[in-house]
């Protein structure tokens, strides 16, 4: 059973890391977004230190948190004067944009809760028929590579993130 104090230190880390989130993403200077996702790297470290999975938690700062963002910074620092002005967006931007995220949230929502997740079955499903769901079955279901199970999207998305990067500083070294 957990303790009081375990829980506490949940929801306050859970808070810091929407509150982060919110501000990586509303931030107006490109570095002090960086700095945000940063403290939510280390805030989803620290939840994994929580859990008792040591490995993964140092795993996620040393190589998020770390070497990530020291990479990030860096092709901010090479593409971008950290003194720039910023300029405002215009209304309509801002609609779409709000328009697109609250629709992707739908989506995302609609996706963790319909999907299958652990054996062919959805989330609701799961909660509703009262079946125990453990900690080794959502690990199973996240680094398998058979049917529902969803190691190679991540493998696809880490692929991805390389060639962004990739990319940014190959158009950071051109003048």
């Amino acid at each position: 059973m957990d303790s009081v104090g375990n829980i506490i230190v949940y929801f306050a880390i859970a808070i810091a890391l929407v509150i982060f989130s919110i501000k990586a993403v509303t931030a107006k200077k490109i570095l002090r977004a960086a700095t945000y996702l940063l403290f939510v790297l280390i805030g989803t470290a620290i939840f994994y230190f929580q859990l008792g999975y040591q490995f993964l938690g140092a795993v996620q700062i040393a190589v998020y948190a770390g070497g990530i963002m020291v990479l990030f910074v860096f092709a901010i620092l090479l593409t971008n004067k950290p003194n720039e002005q910023d300029t405002e967006g215009k209304n309509r931007r801002k609609i779409w944009g709000f328009l697109v995220s609250a629709a992707s949230c739908v989506l995302l929502l609609f996706a963790v809760f319909y999907m299958p997740l652990i054996h062919g079955a959805s989330l609701v499903e799961c909660l509703s028929a009262s079946n125990m769901i453990t900690m080794h079955d959502i690990g199973e279901a996240f680094t398998g590579g058979e049917k529902f199970q969803y190691l190679l999207p991540f493998e696809a998305i880490s692929v991805l993130l390389l060639a962004c990067i990739i990319g940014g500083v190959t158009i950071a070294r051109k003048d």
